[in-house]
């Protein structure tokens, strides 16, 4: 496994579980901007 810089000043990309919409932000959006589902941080790993 990688070691992730969890550095909060830089931005991080995150996808919705949902449409896949990517967006890049410095802090979790919560919902996805266009349809409200769920985002997740695609630079921690899904197991």
């Amino acid at each position: 496994m990688r070691d992730v810089d969890q550095n909060a000043d830089s931005e991080t990309p995150y996808e919705c579980f949902d449409c896949g919409t990517i967006v890049l932000t410095a802090t979790n959006p919560g919902q996805c901007p266009d349809c409200g589902g769920e985002m997740r941080n695609r630079l921690i790993p899904l197991e």
